[in-house]
């Protein structure tokens, strides 16, 4: 499969403001994750960036416990 940023294409991405969210949901993001790295469930991230890409909303951070990057990607439920 062709992965458009190695061929140099450039994906857009539109910030959006985690912070704007009321604190309850914001906690429940920061609380609720998966890391890959560490293969365990709700660890916590903190250091988190909300952004769409391709019309996927995505909250990144960084897992509390090993500090790799940490990934929740919201679906209509989600918010």
């Amino acid at each position: 499969m062709n992965d458009p940023q190695s061929a140099g294409v450039e994906l857009e991405r539109i910030e959006r403001d985690f912070f704007a969210r009321d604190a309850q949901e914001q906690q429940e993001f920061l609380t609720q994750t998966w890391c890959n790295h560490c293969q365990a469930a709700d660890l916590g991230m903190d250091e988190p960036v909300e952004y769409e890409c391709r019309g996927l909303i995505t909250i990144e951070g960084r897992c509390l416990r090993c500090r790799q990057p940490v990934y929740t990607e919201l679906t209509d439920e989600s918010f």
